[in-house]
């Protein structure tokens, strides 16, 4: 069975759709399960319609479907297997397939000689080439070093190399003049430019993120995810196809808006984030005539806090990364059903770049099946702290910084926060006084209205949970 030309179109145009309605429900959690299942629908529409397409020759087909049953198999078991706590390294790793397939595609692009392109047309086509393998490559090496960084097994500090803003425009003027061989030679000459412009491209995508620090992880990853969108688009240019030119534009519009929108949230310039440095630690240390957050650390116990949480009114639970490496978030819940029983009224304050990921911290709690309308945006809740009796933190630093406010030389200084310490009570869970993933230490341990529970979060939860019931 081929399908004709125009019901591939007309197919194109409804997975389209599809994704756009998608890209729609997954903006609000009330309609995430609905926009899924657009995207899922649609990009079954684009599978089906480009396998049995008139541009698939018969004898191909076989080989489609074992990728693809391949593929699937892969995708099965990694949708069973990864944790929750493990998402943020697995969408970076599928970015780095989208990259690498871009690349392999440009190459398949080049060396196939089936159609002939004369004049203009091939001047457009192989720039098409050059500028598919070159993002895809960046896409490629910057997610495989940013699933490293967020899997641990390299270390989140960022590595700057002297003089790398020079290295970086050295290798971009390498690119254009080897971009410009490539158009305008043909042999082995072109040949060598688009493989030096192939590894420079991968060179920089592990230089820019090995250059970027741990807070900014998260847009990194969102960032990643605009490139591989325009890899995607840059892939669907060399294959005429139009439907991933529109889905790839899609992708990439999106995240390049959430980048945007997280740079804000962390008062951080894009082009700053890219440039690399936050993170570093350095201005999390002492200085050397012994400034630093003044005060005495008060520990409290797991019943004490529980004592706490059932004699308040207001509670406001502000998790981090800490509570998913703990996969916490079912305690959490649990603890949330049995003080709203008792009518403790309590909300969770969620900041745009908690965890690392976006939206991390808003899928743990939604797989715990916490309730939409108690989930709150930094700005819909920060005012509310002064009135707040116990502001709870489960495993986050960063985003509940008051030097963010009150320090103008520290790394994170402008960054807008929860401000927990206006709570009358604040309660922070931690295994230990260790700073951040930016390194950056936190006043807030020390300040009086404050009270450090020290351990794993799942434990101490679970012994709170037992003496409030």
């Amino acid at each position: 069975m081929t399908l004709s030309f125009s019901l591939v179109t007309a197919a194109y145009i409804g997975a389209t759709i599809l994704f756009i309605l998608s890209l729609g429900g997954l903006s609000n959690p009330e309609t995430a399960r609905r926009g899924n299942w657009f995207g899922v629908a649609g990009m079954a529409i684009a599978v089906v319609a480009t396998v049995f397409g008139p541009r698939v020759l018969p004898f191909g087909l076989p080989f489609i479907i074992v990728a693809m049953a391949a593929g699937a198999t892969v995708g099965l078991y990694a949708a069973k297997k990864v944790q929750m706590t493990q998402m943020p390294e697995l969408v970076a790793l599928m970015h780095s397939l989208v990259g690498l397939a871009a690349c392999a595609v440009g190459f398949a692009s080049y060396i196939d000689n089936s159609i002939t392109f004369e004049g203009a047309e091939k001047s457009i086509h192989e720039l098409e080439i050059y500028l598919g393998i070159l993002i895809g490559a960046v896409t490629f090496s910057g997610s495989v070093i940013a699933f490293g960084k967020l899997s641990g097994k390299i270390d989140g500090k960022p590595l700057l190399l002297p003089g790398r803003h020079w290295i970086n425009l050295g290798g971009l003027l390498v690119v254009i003049y080897a971009g410009h061989l490539f158009l305008s030679h043909e042999g082995v000459i072109a040949v060598l430019a688009l493989l030096v412009m192939t590894a420079l491209a991968l060179a920089f995508g592990v230089h820019m993120v090995m250059a970027i620090g741990g807070a900014d992880m998260p847009v990194v990853v969102s960032m990643l995810n605009s490139y591989s969108g325009w890899a995607a688009a840059a892939t669907g240019f060399m294959l005429s196809n139009d439907l991933l030119i529109v889905t790839g534009a899609l992708v990439g519009s999106s995240g390049a808006i959430l980048s945007y929108i997280m740079c804000r949230a962390m008062n951080r310039g894009f082009m700053s984030v890219i440039a690399g440095g936050f993170g570093t630690g350095g201005g999390a240390a002492p200085a050397a005539g012994g400034e630093g957050p003044q005060g005495e650390v008060v520990a409290i116990s797991a019943q004490e806090t529980a004592e706490l949480l059932k004699e308040a009114r207001n509670v406001v639970i502000i998790p981090g990364y800490g509570m998913a490496v703990a996969q916490a978030q079912h305690t959490v819940y649990d603890i949330t059903q049995k003080l709203r029983a008792k009518g403790v009224n309590v909300r969770f304050a969620i900041h745009p770049v908690a965890g690392r990921m976006p939206g991390h911290m808003n899928v743990l709690l939604a797989e715990a099946k916490v309730p939409y309308d108690i989930v709150l945006e930094m700005d819909e809740i920060n005012d509310d702290f002064p009135t707040t009796d116990v502001a709870m933190v489960i495993g986050a630093n960063d985003i509940v910084n008051p030097g963010a406010q009150d320090d103008p030389n520290s790394p994170i200084a402008g960054m807008p926060v929860l401000e927990a310490w206006k709570a009358k009570i604040s309660i922070v869970m931690k295994r230990s006084m260790a700073s951040g993933y930016a390194g950056v230490d936190n006043p807030l341990f020390y300040k009086e209205n404050n009270r450090m529970l020290f351990g794993d979060a799942k434990k101490m939860l679970d012994e709170v949970l037992k003496d409030i019931e």
